[in-house]
């Protein structure tokens, strides 16, 4: 493994632990007498003909699995993926970004194909994705045999989803599915969260933020009257000017473009916009 990139560990994030316990109590009650797998299918799973009388079912069919297989591959992915993502972005930002990839995952099976889907595989093609981006280089092993950096792995993946898709195949893979929970996570990450970000640094204009971030993690001291609004003013102006830069590049060149130091300097005004926001609260 490359210096800088990520090392797999055997631990659970708070949001990656709470979605594998979800999806495991689900699929123990679809198979147990208190809930069977024919009403979980009836009112969980996502059906085109008919999303207008269970809208639901776009973010409820992600934790309806098939068989044990179909389950346990999907949560060992996450399992594996899952946590680094958490701990760079933040609870909220990864849940997100995951509902966001699974419902894709049944738009694009709304407008692709027809039919019934039922499973986590979009939401995690999305968070595989978005792993290969942050640490392209890290290794995974096929059968704990076969290195093979993460970013070919996705190629792989999704070049596989995309013929599969549109080759018509009969194989009783949600392929569409996962091609939607691939497009719509590269879609997301390279704009939806650079919108994300500009709308939170202009909000943070309007109101008026008592201290302010500047590259290195350093703190803005207050200062008194009209000297302290026009220091904060033009602390924020910095701060701006650095992020849009830092989000061009973003937008032009992907994540893994960035330096380290730039990484830290997003993460440090990212962690001191949530400190500020709960010191409000």
């Amino acid at each position: 493994m490359q210096r800088g990139e990520f090392q797999f560990g055997y631990r659970l994030s708070p949001w990656v632990k709470r979605l594998i316990i979800a999806n495991a109590v689900v699929y123990v009650l679809q198979w147990t007498e208190l809930l069977s797998l024919d009403i979980v299918i009836d009112y969980l799973a996502f059906d085109d003909a008919r999303i207008l009388t269970r809208p639901w079912t776009v973010l409820t069919y992600m934790f309806v699995h098939g068989g044990f297989f179909h389950v346990f591959l999907n949560m060992l992915m996450l399992f594996f993926f899952g946590p680094p993502l958490e701990e760079r972005w933040g609870g909220k930002e990864f849940i997100r970004y995951y509902l966001i990839c699974g419902i894709g995952g049944a738009l694009f099976n709304l407008i692709f194909s027809e039919g019934l889907i039922i499973g986590a595989s979009a939401a995690v093609y999305g968070v595989m994705l978005a792993y290969a981006l942050n640490w392209p280089n890290s290794l995974v092993w096929i059968y704990a045999i076969f290195p093979v950096k993460v970013k070919y792995l996705v190629l792989i993946l999704g070049a596989i989803s995309f013929f599969s898709a549109f080759s018509g195949a009969s194989d009783g893979v949600a392929h569409f599915a996962h091609l939607g929970g691939l497009v719509v996570g590269y879609a997301y990450l390279k704009k939806g969260w650079q919108l994300g970000v500009q709308w939170e640094a202009l909000k943070k204009r309007l109101r008026r933020r008592k201290f302010s971030v500047v590259p290195g993690g350093a703190v803005a001291k207050p200062k008194n009257g009209a000297t302290q609004r026009q220091s904060e003013s033009e602390e924020e102006a910095k701060i701006l000017e650095v992020v849009d830069q830092l989000l061009d590049k973003i937008a032009a060149k992907g994540l893994d473009s960035l330096t380290r130091e730039e990484r830290n300097f997003l993460d440090e005004v990212s962690r001191r916009r949530q400190e500020s926001r709960e010191v409000r609260h």
